[in-house]
């Protein structure tokens, strides 16, 4: 896994790891990896937490405004 570059320093996203069609992603406070698959929070979706993985801000505010993505894990 990538360590998650934190932009503004605040973020509670550790690491994460992008797939063909998942992203992986492991929250600071969580001992758990988190897996976010494509068909399951929507291609639209899926490309922008890779966008905002890979750019390193606004990740962990994305995941807890967008509810379809927040409770896909369940």
């Amino acid at each position: 896994m990538l360590r998650y570059p934190n932009g503004s320093g605040n973020s509670g996203v550790e690491k994460y790891e992008i797939g063909s069609d998942y992203i992986d992603i492991k929250f600071k406070e969580h001992k758990k990896i988190y897996r976010y698959y494509s068909m399951m929070i929507g291609e639209e979706n899926f490309k922008e937490m890779c966008r905002l993985a890979t750019i390193g801000k606004g990740l962990n505010s994305f995941i807890n405004k967008n509810i379809l993505v927040k409770n896909s894990d369940l």
